[in-house]
């Protein structure tokens, strides 16, 4: 029995949701307060998760089947992305690391919204602390996999959004 165009929305949904409240339950349980990338990595996630949700309630078929998918797909290639800068900013040597800013509340209330947003997008010092692992890799190399999971999973979607899903 295949699964239906919406339970395969609901499960991409539940994947999202999954990691936005494990990464919440890191930030107020744990301690760990999210840097610019993090953040930005989050706001990708909401997308896709947000993307899957509407696939849910509209339950499309045909074109708009594979439209949602491969937004999906983009929104976690961009997701991928954000993360991959993250673990690139995590191995630099110490001398080539970005200098550390202001906090991003300060940021938003005091900074032009193009200069917040690029270090958003760009990464500070901040970024480059690794506060947590499992199994020897940091969490935006977790969060790398998820988003990859996210893109094969909506591109398997596109690729039967022909046949009878």
């Amino acid at each position: 029995m295949t699964p239906t165009t919406r339970t395969l929305f609901a499960f991409g949904f539940s994947f999202c949701l999954g990691l936005i409240l494990l990464a919440l339950h890191f930030q107020f349980n744990e301690g760990l307060s999210p840097c610019p990338l993090c953040i930005s990595q989050r706001i990708m996630v909401v997308v896709v998760g947000l993307i899957f949700l509407i696939g849910v309630i509209h339950n499309p078929k045909g074109s708009a089947l594979k439209a949602y998918a491969i937004a999906a797909v983009i929104g976690s290639v961009m997701g991928g992305g954000i993360s991959a800068r993250h673990i690139w900013i995590q191995h630099l040597p110490k001398d080539e690391i970005p200098s550390c800013g202001p906090g991003l509340s300060y940021m938003f209330q005091y900074f032009p919204l193009s200069d917040t947003f690029k270090a958003l997008l760009s990464g500070t010092g901040d970024c480059a602390q690794v506060d947590w692992t499992l199994l020897g890799l940091s969490m935006p190399t977790w969060v790398l996999f998820s988003f990859i999971t996210l893109a094969v999973f909506s591109a398997y979607i596109v690729r039967n959004a022909g046949h009878q899903i």
